[in-house]
């Protein structure tokens, strides 16, 4: 049984996007499978998700923090000015609605993603430095994301800044030092190890859920407004990530980091926790008030669920060059 779990738990690390696809196509065909995933719901697994990072943080790694913390507040400082604005430069570019507005600048506005510390590894990046700048991006996402929300986000768009920070509290800090400390006094139990093991799975599958939940929500409106909005949407997460890659790295030699630091602060800034911003679309513009007042407001969650799918298979693919480029180096070099 034991060999079983551990072959999923590979199988899923090693395939997150298909995965992630594979229930948003599922969710499309058959909502009623993921229409359960919604409000609550959705907070709880995205606790559960949190909470698989949290156990993957040990003393050692906030010792990490104190002893790079220029490095650290750079890369919080590059997180959460980039993306932001360039999510919101984008809404303009695009002239989209309100609610897809919101939709792209609140991925923008989100902390880094979880996966972004298993991309760096495989980029041959600074995974400590990956660990820390998601960590302190995380502890930052209750007073930042709310604010910077409620500064870009269309006026015509009621943004509830105190209630998005109890949330992230709530679902997201908590889980995490709940995580933190389940380890560190735990982390050395044979059986601990062996959880901790397979949470990279539960993040996946947790991810896959929220995902599905979201496309059971919003197939009404993506079937009324045909291939036009699904292209649209995927234009605008498109140029989001990969400006957020490219920014990213150019601050990383702005300021002189070595390759593998470039690396990892590229992918810190591009890849964001779309989970996060998807259950804060769903419960705060996309909440059964604000569909009874005008049923466009599903469309904010839109944005965040291709992020969410996106933001994984581009990280992948980024890692991948990334390695590439250094075959190459290397046979230039022998």
């Amino acid at each position: 049984m034991l060999k079983l779990v551990r072959a999923v738990n590979r199988v899923l690390s090693a395939h997150t996007p298909l995965f992630v696809i594979g229930a948003a196509v599922l969710a499309f065909f058959l909502p009623e499978l993921f229409s359960w995933v919604k409000g609550n719901v959705s907070s709880a697994v995205l606790g559960v998700i949190m909470l698989s990072m949290g156990v993957t943080l040990t003393a050692d790694d906030l010792k990490r923090l104190l002893k790079r913390p220029a490095d650290i507040a750079l890369g919080a400082c590059a997180q959460y000015t980039i993306m932001p604005l360039v999510a919101f430069a984008l809404a303009r570019a695009f002239g989209l609605n309100p609610y897809l507005a919101v939709g792209i600048v609140l991925v923008g506005c989100c902390p880094g993603g979880v996966s972004s510390n298993v991309m760096s590894f495989l980029a041959r990046g600074d995974v400590a430095f990956s660990v820390g700048m998601t960590t302190v991006s995380t502890l930052l996402s209750p007073f930042a994301t709310p604010l910077l929300v409620l500064w870009l986000a269309d006026t015509s768009i009621q943004v509830n800044a105190f209630g998005m920070f109890l949330n992230i509290l709530w679902v997201t800090i908590f889980p995490v030092t709940a995580g933190f400390l389940l380890n560190h006094f735990f982390g050395k139990r044979a059986v601990f190890g062996e959880i901790r093991a397979n949470m990279p799975s539960v993040s996946v599958v947790g991810l896959a859920l929220i995902v599905g939940g979201v496309v059971a929500t919003v197939r009404p409106h993506l079937i009324s407004n045909g291939a036009g909005l699904l292209f649209l949407m995927l234009a605008v997460v498109f140029c989001h990530n990969a400006l957020g890659y490219l920014l990213g790295f150019g601050v990383g030699a702005l300021f002189k980091f070595d390759r593998a630091k470039r690396r990892t602060i590229a992918i810190e800034v591009g890849v964001q926790n779309a989970g996060m911003a998807t259950v804060l679309a769903a419960t705060f513009f996309s909440n059964p008030e604000n569909l009874a007042a005008d049923p466009l407001a599903a469309l904010c969650v839109v944005p965040c669920a291709i992020s969410c799918a996106y933001h994984s298979i581009s990280g992948t693919v980024l890692a991948g060059l990334f390695v590439r480029a250094d075959r190459l180096r290397e046979k230039r070099a022998a």
